[in-house]
């Protein structure tokens, strides 16, 4: 069985960037994206970090932690942060974390 191919591309306009987010979010993975997204952002300074999870296949709770993270960045930077395409099991999860009074849905 193949492994999953886990990575982010990250687009950035003027005071916008958006990360989004492909294959399983789990303890081996998110590292690199939260690198990834860590430099870029604190090359651009955006006023709204969008991360999009439309390309996430799974998700445990490295997901939550990506999202904490990256509000507490974004709070450094005067920004807000979003979340975008959640299938209905990652929004749930995102709810009952509490991610919802850190981060626009």
């Amino acid at each position: 069985m193949a492994a999953t191919k886990t990575f982010v591309t990250i687009d950035v306009q003027e005071d916008y960037m958006a990360a989004h987010l492909f294959g399983e979010l789990d303890h081996h993975s998110v590292q690199p994206i939260r690198e990834e997204i860590d430099r870029m952002a604190a090359q651009n300074h955006p006023k709204e970090l969008v991360l999009d999870f439309g390309g996430v296949t799974f998700m445990d709770s490295s997901g939550i932690g990506l999202v904490m993270g990256r509000y507490k960045l974004m709070q450094e930077l005067g920004g807000t942060v979003r979340l975008t395409q959640l299938s209905t099991s990652i929004r749930r999860v995102m709810q009952v974390a509490g991610m919802d009074k850190l981060a626009k849905f």
